[in-house]
């Protein structure tokens, strides 16, 4: 018999947990936020710390402190290893666990290798807090050791032209073009590169050919060689090979090509569809056990959307809003996604903007809305006001002049 107070667990703290979480807080349900880090994090804004250019305090927030807004909402810090759907309970490492009437199960996905020969070896992804800031070590270190002449060059590929690639490759070009003449001066020129390799005919493939090209345009004026229609066929530690036999110089090589869901999924007993994912109802639950509720990347037909932040947040929406109508003892109903549009930066006063009635935008219009809404979705006036401030600093900022880059 379920308790007077419904026990939901929301397992991880990404926009599709944090947005179910806020829905579920307005209820009388007993929450409980499970996140394997003390932390959210940010993931748009995690090239920018992968470059430097701002602090990972700057995309993180305390998960306790966003859940002590709601005295009903209790957090756990701790990583999921099973689900007992029969049991109603969930298990974690440490050897804990929880009992639940409700699951919302928001954990998203992994980097995906494809199976290329070398990759998870020799590349790095840009998933996670600790990737950014391996990266970000990693590329800290090339820099050091070509300026000081311990090692010849620092080129740099980056695998996967969608909109993490593009923007983390054109932030690349920014720091190769305009902070390492001062930052580097021993560098010359011809020591570093930025490579995008795509694997279609051309970048950001959700978008409309206009925005295509003027982001492709936008890299190339920046310095980024553009390698498309290529396909990778293995990493090796200093090169990129693709399909046709081209070795690609690569001192490091970015990896932003594929996510698909963690190996541990196929253990939950929880049906799975392309990608691992878990198929669900149109409302975001699972046929067998309606209590289970799956939001974010996790989510399988009928339900997949683009693996970005706004159908994350409106399926976490979603999925709180139906658990707190199955306490009431209504229905649930399907999730119905509202496309505000699509974005991506390719740097300084250059960005792509395609709204869902067709309208399209590029350069700084499109860069200034980029930046109000990542602003407008960061958690904590901190956060908002040190990045703002490192963007002022970053772009707007004064600036020693630095000799031209050369191609």
């Amino acid at each position: 018999m379920m308790p007077q107070r419904p026990r939901v667990v929301v397992v991880g703290a990404g926009f599709a947990g944090l947005g179910a979480t806020k829905a579920l807080a307005k209820t009388g349900a007993l929450v409980t936020l499970v996140e394997r880090n003390p932390y959210a994090t940010f993931q748009p804004l995690l090239y920018q710390v992968a470059t430097a250019g701002l602090g990972a305090s700057d995309v993180t927030y305390p998960i306790r402190t966003f859940a002590a807004k709601w005295p009903n909402v209790r957090t756990r810090q701790a990583a999921l290893t099973k689900v007992l759907p029969d049991e109603r309970r969930v298990e974690f490492e440490d050897g804990s666990g929880l009992d639940y009437d409700y699951l919302v199960l928001a954990t998203g996905v992994t980097t995906n290798w494809l199976g290329i020969d070398g990759a998870q070896d020799n590349a790095l992804p840009i998933y996670s807090l600790r990737d950014a800031a391996a990266l970000r070590d990693r590329l800290g270190r090339l820099l050091e050791d070509t300026a000081l002449g311990r090692r010849k060059s620092t080129h740099v590929v980056v695998v996967g032209a969608g909109a993490t690639g593009v923007e983390m490759a054109g932030t690349l070009a920014e720091l190769r073009r305009r902070t390492l003449p001062l930052t580097h001066p021993e560098i010359k020129p011809g020591q570093t590169s930025v490579t995008l390799v795509e694997r279609f005919d051309h970048v950001l493939a959700p978008y409309k050919s206009r925005l295509r090209n003027a982001a492709a345009a936008a890299l190339r004026k920046r310095g980024v060689k553009l390698r498309l229609g290529c396909t990778v066929a293995a990493v090796e530690p200093d090169a990129v090979v693709l399909n046709d036999g081209t070795r690609l110089p690569s001192d490091l090589t970015v990896w932003a090509l594929g996510v698909t869901a963690p190996t541990q999924v196929a253990d939950w007993g929880l049906p799975q569809s392309e990608g691992g994912r878990v198929a669900l109802t149109e409302a975001l639950n699972v046929p067998e056990h309606p209590e289970i509720f799956v939001a974010g990347d996790l989510s399988g037909p009928p339900a997949p959307q683009p693996q970005l932040a706004q159908p994350a947040i409106q399926m976490g929406e979603h999925v709180g809003r139906q658990i707190a109508a199955a306490m009431r003892g209504e229905p649930a109903r399907p999730f119905s996604y509202d496309d505000p549009g699509i974005m991506a930066t390719v740097g300084k006063a250059e960005a792509v903007l395609q709204l869902p009635n067709g309208l399209t935008v590029h350069g700084l219009p499109a860069w200034l809305v980029w930046i109000f809404v990542h602003l407008a979705y960061l958690l904590g006036g901190r956060n908002r006001a040190s990045v703002l401030l490192n963007f002022l600093w970053r772009y707007a900022g004064p600036r020693r002049t630095a000799t031209s880059v050369s191609q």
